[in-house]
């Protein structure tokens, strides 16, 4: 069984993807940023950025059946690794007591120049 999780992004349709796809017990987000009603959120601040995305991560996670909880990999997508530390402080404060397999690495850009963090994440449901 297949469950397509819609989100809000502006590209969704037209890249053709959804937030969230859940297949059985396993649940993977799409990379996410910080954008709300197609409007970029925390412009120049990581760590800003990096909560509305856990946020919306969240909201898809809890929409197709997951939580927080059963997330077991991140993938953290940095456009300034020297800032790094501000969006690992974020992710701490989210996934400290759960502590998923995480990577992060710095991209050359993302869709929109105003992103300065993307995340994807995957959750197994027990």
């Amino acid at each position: 069984m297949r469950q397509n999780v819609r989100g809000t992004s502006p590209w969704e349709t037209s890249v053709g993807y959804s937030r969230a796809v859940r297949v059985g017990n396993v649940v993977h987000v799409a990379g996410t940023t910080a954008t709300v009603n197609g409007e970029v959120v925390g412009v120049g601040d990581p760590y800003e950025q990096t909560h509305v995305i856990l946020g919306i991560i969240q909201n898809a996670l809890k929409e197709a059946g997951a939580a927080l909880e059963d997330v077991v990999r991140t993938r953290i997508f940095v456009t300034d690794i020297s800032r790094w530390q501000e969006v690992g402080r974020a992710h701490g404060e989210v996934f400290g007591h759960i502590r998923p397999a995480a990577t992060m690495v710095q991209v050359a850009a993302l869709i929109d120049p105003q992103h300065l963090v993307e995340i994807e994440a995957e959750a197994i449901i027990s």
